[in-house]
Parts: C-alpha cells; sequence; structure tokens
C-alpha cells in the first residue's frame, strides 16, 4: 500500500509567495540601479546639452524628481521622472523622445507661451540599458527556500 504525504507535494500559496517577495524585491533594486544611473546621467549646469546626450539641469529639478516604484499587479518596476505641478508642456518625455513642450517666459502679468521643438536628450533609455545586462545576475538565488 502506497501512503502519500503532504511533504512530497509544492505548497503552492507557500512557492508563490516567495516568488512574489523575491520579483519585488529584485524589481526594486533593479529600479534603484536605473533610476541612480539616469540621475548620474544629468550633469547640474548652465550649458545646453547637445541632442543625443543626456540633458543638463539647470536648476535640478529634473535630477530631483526621478522615482521608481513596484507595481504589484503587474509585477514590474516603473522608472522615471515625476510630471511637475504644470498645467502646459510635457517636458520630461520630450527630452527623452524628442518632440514639442510648451515655455512659459516672463514675469507674472506678462507671460507668454510658446511652443518649441526639443530634439531628443535621452537620459532613461541609456540608463536602463547600462543596467539591464546586471539583471540576471539579481534574480541568481533570489528565490530562498
Amino acid at each position: 500500500m502506497l501512503f502519500v504525504t503532504k511533504q512530497m507535494f509544492f505548497d503552492t500559496r507557500a512557492v508563490t509567495k516567495r516568488v512574489d517577495k523575491a520579483t519585488r524585491k529584485v524589481l526594486s533594486k533593479f529600479g534603484a540601479f536605473v533610476r541612480t544611473g539616469a540621475k548620474h546621467s544629468i550633469r547640474k549646469r548652465k550649458a545646453v546639452s547637445k541632442p543625443g546626450e543626456p540633458p543638463s539641469s539647470h536648476i535640478g529639478l529634473l535630477r530631483k524628481f526621478i522615482f521608481f516604484g513596484y507595481d504589484a499587479g503587474r509585477r514590474s518596476v516603473v522608472i522615471g521622472p515625476l510630471r511637475l505641478n504644470q498645467k502646459v508642456g510635457d517636458a520630461p518625455q520630450a527630452l527623452e523622445y524628442g518632440g514639442t513642450s510648451t515655455v512659459v517666459e516672463g514675469l507674472r502679468g506678462k507671460r507668454k507661451k510658446r511652443r518649441v521643438r526639443i530634439a531628443a536628450r535621452p537620459f532613461m533609455g541609456p540608463a536602463f540599458e547600462r543596467e539591464k545586462p546586471k539583471l540576471p545576475a539579481l534574480w541568481a538565488k533570489s528565490v530562498k527556500p
């Protein structure tokens, strides 16, 4: 007669819980590495960067507002600049991919809006590509028994 015990089978809930914990940990580390790489690629200086190079940060806002977050529902990580409380323009996206954005110039009461064409100055994509080869090493031995 053959006796089957519970120890012979996977505890699906326990395995899933450990895999989910490892996924969150690995992707959060990866997000932190990409964010750090993107922040370091943006130089704080007065000069304008050349198209194709990472943008210059004249007052430091772009570097300061790059974040990452783990999305548990999709089991993924979202990394990128936060859109500031502006009603016009989409500068971070225009910097990354090129495009147009609205610039507000002038003092209060005499402000003028104008559309400007921005050549691509990618900073998130190159940071992601630099860190991507390190991802398999982060996964190695990440699920602990």
